[in-house]
């Protein structure tokens, strides 16, 4: 087994122009960065949610990079929408003080790679499990969405912004995962190039391919299993009857006597 989590991972490049010269503007507040990933769509999230969100970030004083696929009405000033975003780029910023996040596992790798603290908001399969983790490693918070509230938003940006623990937790977990003698994706090719060169790497095989399916899940060695029990119980069953004949048949002598 090779461990390549983080494949994707990389030091993050300059912004494009526009979205440098913005996040730049944000001076010492920062920026907080809000994506729901590829597969949840703008026209997907109900209204009472993004209306939240809108007016969420109207209270902030940080400036807001949000992946949003369509015009959203009452923006604030301090809200940059952007059908797409350069992820990595915008984590690995400095100024980037929070992501705003359903928790997907490629993109925490990312920010836990960059050391961006994290706000999770999971929506299905192994995001709520995702979610859970980050919070309970401080590498930031999680929400429900049928509990969000305005109020929520901002009290939990604001935590994680202001409270030290969770930019520490995350930055040593970055450096944990970035002090590797060979990036994960160097050890992609190299072992990809070793089973080429060498036809396949039989040696490198687990025996356990050679096995049948009854050796495999280990059938005759429960088919031994199952009898051997069944042959003690026949055996204690013959024995409890013998005990209860001989019982049975000393108290008759008893009554006889």
């Amino acid at each position: 087994q090779v461990e390549v989590g983080g494949m994707h991972c990389r030091p993050a490049k300059t912004l494009p122009q526009k979205m440098l010269d913005w996040v730049k503007d944000s001076g010492d507040a920062g920026v907080i960065y809000f994506s729901l990933g590829s597969v949840v769509k703008g026209d997907t999230v109900p209204a009472k949610y993004r209306t939240l969100f809108v007016e969420a970030f109207r209270q902030l004083e940080q400036r807001v990079i949000w992946k949003w696929e369509q015009d959203l009405p009452g923006l604030s000033d301090n809200v940059m929408l952007t059908k797409w975003a350069p992820q990595q780029d915008i984590l690995g910023h400095p100024s980037v003080k929070v992501f705003i996040s359903h928790c997907g596992l490629l993109g925490i790798q990312e920010s836990v790679y960059h050391g961006t603290p994290i706000l999770g908001l999971p929506i299905f399969g192994d995001q709520p499990k995702n979610a859970k983790m980050i919070q309970m490693k401080n590498y930031g918070l999680h929400l429900e969405w049928e509990e969000l509230t305005t109020e929520l938003i901002v009290d939990s940006l604001r935590e994680i912004i202001n409270n030290d623990k969770y930019q520490q937790s995350i930055s040593v977990a970055s450096h944990v995962f970035r002090d590797q003698p060979q990036t994960p994706l160097d050890r992609t090719v190299f072992w990809t190039e070793y089973v080429i060169r060498h036809q396949g790497a039989p040696h490198l095989r687990s025996p356990g391919v050679q096995l049948s399916w009854i050796q495999y899940f280990m059938i005759d060695a429960s088919i031994v299993l199952v009898v051997a029990l069944l042959v003690f119980l026949k055996l204690l069953l013959i024995i409890l009857r013998k005990l209860k004949n001989m019982l049975s048949g000393g108290r008759s002598k008893s009554k006889s006597d």
